[in-house]
């Protein structure tokens, strides 16, 4: 889909309005962490990902996966503005009766490849999809966007460990590195540092990048595969609250819910 970057930053203002309005209307907390992640996942669905809203189940369509489900808001904004559903149905986030769950589900909406949100599996399934592609000779590609909290979970590392063995040049892993987990620095937690080192130390070609720049972003996720014979691993740096002045890299919006106030100033910093 071609649109200029102004076009794009655009729609990315838009993406994080929608994204404190639905915390908001809903009471739905994790809006910090799906705050951090929209240039990652604009920047593939507009500029990177083979794909058509109107034929979502493309047996050759290239997949993203939301390892880190709590940022279903986002996955769900991108969907919609793109063109998978109707921006309208964002209003039944988390509601009654609505398809748009608070963690997402297979399939709830067009787009949806897989259930996430309990961290540490998401690269495992991406590392099925990707060998499933190669079995049926089939060249599409597979992005997991996980978080860096996940990186805590062995079953990150089994994957890591086992994608390398069969050169799965397919397969993407980004790292939404915001630095928070829950509870704390995310580098006080577990020592994560250096990640850029450590999925290289398993065989990964990997590399960093700042992942609010989104002509960035944009080049490394269009560069897969690489050329190496290995999967890819993008450790990108972000910061949690990205666009909205009083929430960046405040830990309190893993789970705090914006007040009336507080949406009217997030929306007068977007220009909304």
């Amino acid at each position: 889909m071609s649109l200029s970057v102004e076009q794009l930053r655009q729609i990315i203002r838009e993406i994080r309005g929608q994204l404190v309005e639905m915390s908001y209307r809903t009471g739905a907390p994790h809006l910090g962490s799906s705050l951090s992640c929209v240039e990652i996942l604009a920047a593939a669905y507009w500029t990177c990902l083979r794909i058509d809203p109107a034929h979502p189940e493309d047996p050759d369509r290239d997949r993203l996966l939301l390892s880190k489900g709590h940022a279903a808001t986002t996955l769900y904004a991108a969907l919609a503005y793109r063109g998978f559903f109707p921006v309208t149905r964002l209003d039944t986030f988390a509601q009654a009766g609505g398809n748009l769950p608070e963690h997402p589900s297979a399939h709830c909406v067009p787009g949806v490849e897989i259930a996430s949100g309990s961290l540490g599996h998401g690269l495992s399934l991406g590392l099925g999809m990707a060998l499933a592609g190669r079995i049926q000779d089939r060249r599409y590609r597979v992005y997991v966007v996980m978080s860096d909290g996940e990186c805590n979970e062995g079953s990150v590392w089994e994957a890591a460990l086992l994608a390398p063995a069969h050169r799965m040049e397919n397969l993407c892993a980004v790292i939404d590195y915001n630095k928070w987990q829950a509870t704390g620095r995310s580098n006080e937690v577990t020592a994560l540092p250096s990640l850029r080192e450590k999925w290289a130390a398993f065989g990964w070609s990997s590399s960093e990048v700042d992942g609010h720049d989104l002509q960035a972003v944009s080049r490394v996720l269009s560069r897969v595969p690489d050329g190496t014979g290995k999967p890819v691993a993008i450790i990108a740096h972000t910061v949690k609250g990205k666009g909205i002045s009083f929430m960046e890299d405040d830990n309190n919006w893993h789970y705090r819910i914006p007040t009336a106030d507080e949406v009217r100033r997030a929306k007068q910093e977007l220009g909304r």
